[in-house]
């Protein structure tokens, strides 16, 4: 008896589990599908997120930094230079930034001269800004420039011929002449 109980239990159990199996198996391809599409739809919620914040900082983030950082700022060589190596641009991108010229950039950073003035707070500004914010107004300033320089082209003007001095000849003095010595 005990073995016959046996062999009816294991084959309930069995029949059992295939009819779990039977039940589960199109709810587990379900619950996958609609894994997946949420996480296509939070990637896609991410990326807009992300849109969304930049045109807020792109609207509201002015640059700027206030007369009381510039004054405490301690602008070397060394942090100018960690500064350009940090946002990941070359020392031309670092002028057109802050609107010096790659040969000021480079004397700064030699420690020739140092920044003052309006080129110091910008500096100053630059130093809280990210790598990505960095990018967007290089783009948005060289766009700037390529637009001026299409806008301030003037037309060419005919250039003028040089004039040519005439040769003279020498002027003779009354009464005395050249072969007469």
């Amino acid at each position: 008896m005990a073995k016959i109980e046996g062999i009816i239990k294991s084959k309930i159990m069995r029949l059992a589990k295939r009819e779990v199996r039977a039940f589960f198996r199109p709810l587990k391809r379900e619950v996958w599908e609609m894994r997946a599409k949420l996480s296509n739809l939070s990637r896609g919620i991410a990326s807009l997120n992300r849109v969304a914040k930049e045109l807020h900082l792109e609207e509201v983030k002015p640059i700027e930094a206030t007369p009381e950082e510039v004054k405490a700022s301690r602008l070397t060589p060394e942090r100018i230079q960690g500064l350009r190596k940090k946002l990941d641009i070359s020392q031309r991108e670092l002028g057109i930034l802050i609107g010096a010229s790659t040969g000021a950039v480079l004397s700064w950073e030699k420690g020739k001269f140092r920044p003052m003035g309006k080129k110091k707070a910008a500096l100053v500004a630059v130093r809280k800004l990210k790598k990505r914010e960095v990018k967007r107004l290089l783009a948005q300033k060289v766009e700037e420039s390529k637009k001026g320089k299409a806008e301030k082209k003037p037309a060419k003007k005919p250039r003028r011929k040089k004039l040519v001095p005439r040769k003279r000849k020498p002027a003779l003095r009354q009464g005395k002449s050249r072969k007469a010595k």
